[in-house]
């Protein structure tokens, strides 16, 4: 624990902290006095007591609209939030069937060109034939035509 000496409205305060949290009571105590001081500077004459319960309550005041004008940002930024995550997820679905779209046709596709290879195979397999009994038909002419000479 840490004793720790403050001044609110011109008056000092002894009070105990965690160690390592004086910044914080510091910076609190700050804003406290701030507030003492503003109602000391309207010439009010106020007890210690009441000067202090005045200033808690006027910080108790802002942090309360602070925390209602937090929840509303919050509360628009999740509806924002909720809003996009919709739109992306109806985006993702659209995606997904176009994608689905996408594979069949790259299927058919794939289907259609295995087909043209097998015809295509089928095709130059008879060329071949047809040409080989070509050059076995010019063959037989060759030799006909030789024995002719020969004759």
């Amino acid at each position: 624990m840490s004793q720790v000496t403050i001044e609110i409205g011109g008056r000092s305060f002894e009070v105990v902290c965690q160690e390592g949290e004086e910044q914080f009571l510091h910076a609190a105590a700050g804003m406290l006095d701030n507030e003492a001081r503003k109602l000391d500077g309207e010439g009010a004459r106020v007890t210690e007591s009441r000067m202090l319960l005045m200033s808690g309550l006027l910080l108790a005041d802002r942090t309360a609209a602070m925390e209602e004008k937090l929840g509303k940002v919050m509360a628009n930024g999740t509806t924002e939030t909720l809003d996009r995550a919709r739109d992306a997820e109806a985006k993702l679905r659209v995606a997904e069937v176009d994608m689905a779209t996408i594979q069949a046709q790259l299927a058919q596709a794939r289907n259609d060109l295995d087909n043209a290879k097998e015809a295509n195979d089928a095709l130059v397999d008879r060329l071949r034939l047809e040409r080989n009994a070509a050059v076995s038909g010019l063959r037989q002419v060759v030799e006909k035509v030789q024995n002719l000479a020969n004759a």
